[in-house]
């Protein structure tokens, strides 16, 4: 399937969507790189602190992308999950690029990504985020995770 120039569309979730929103996580869920949200109650706090966006391809939700924002100039990239059958299509990076245009006045993106899940890191460094610094265990889950940021001047 051709990468480039995907036609997706991106959908603000709502609270009612958490079902979905969930299943969406468990997808994706691995022991080591991606911990994901697997609890109700935290999907509902992530809905409501987050602007949660379903990535939609031709009329089928092919994953989520969500940030929180921070200050008036600085947001997080809270997730980019692509559902498994999804991946390698270059959805991730349509949806990634989408958000950065949504956010395209902040001058400062944050995101956390584990160091073993090499195909988001190299997405994310391909769209001009730079490694800032390596944090063990910063989830609680023994595992280690590279802060990313993406600076406007």
């Amino acid at each position: 399937m051709k990468k480039g120039n995907q036609k997706i569309s991106l959908v603000l979730a709502t609270p009612e969507d958490v079902n979905q929103y969930l299943a969406i996580e468990k997808s994706v869920v691995g022991p080591k790189t991606y911990s994901g949200i697997t609890g109700e109650d935290e999907a509902k706090e992530e809905l409501k602190n987050n602007q949660v966006y379903f990535i939609k391809k031709d009329g089928k939700i092919a994953g989520t992308v969500q940030y929180e924002m921070k200050g008036q100039s600085h947001a997080y990239l809270s997730g980019l999950v692509i559902c498994p059958r999804f991946q390698g299509q270059g959805i991730g990076r349509e949806a990634s690029k989408r958000i950065l245009q949504k956010l395209k006045n902040m001058k400062r993106i944050d995101l956390v990504t584990h160091p073993r899940n090499t195909r988001a890191l190299m997405l994310y460094l391909s769209l001009g985020f730079a490694i800032e610094s390596w944090k063990d265990n910063y989830y609680g889950d023994g595992e280690p995770r590279l802060l990313l940021s993406y600076c406007r001047v």
